[in-house]
């Protein structure tokens, strides 16, 4: 059984039921359990690179659409400086994202070894 981030059986989200108006944005996102099991099958299928991925991606299902938008948009070369970056990393740390912390934190190393990072 998949389950989508509601709780709902996705097997229940048919066209009926969202003509009906039966369907919520909840219904039709995935679950970050689905992606943990996701992220098994491909380390069980020596794919450890996209296993990291996937459970990142599991992270980040519990952080609100605003929030993920405006840290792939602080991630853009010269839009953070690697403090604001380090300052993102620790909040989602201490949101329980820590795989998504660590890949922030090294893009703050990676953008002020190179010179990318926001001066200021």
């Amino acid at each position: 059984m998949s389950t989508a981030r509601s709780g709902r059986d996705t097997a229940d989200v048919t066209l009926d039921s969202i003509r009906l108006g039966e369907v919520t944005m909840d219904d039709v996102t995935i679950h970050p359990d689905t992606l943990v099991r996701q992220a098994q099958v491909a380390r069980d299928h020596a794919n450890p690179q996209l296993a990291e991925n996937l459970l990142r991606a599991a992270e980040l299902t519990l952080i609100p659409d605003d929030e993920v938008l405006a840290m792939y948009e602080a991630l853009r070369p010269g839009r953070s400086t690697t403090d604001e970056l380090r300052a993102l990393s620790v909040s989602l740390s201490e949101r329980g994202a820590p795989r998504t912390a660590a890949l922030i934190d090294e893009a703050a190393a990676a953008y002020a070894r190179r010179g990318i990072a926001k001066q200021g």
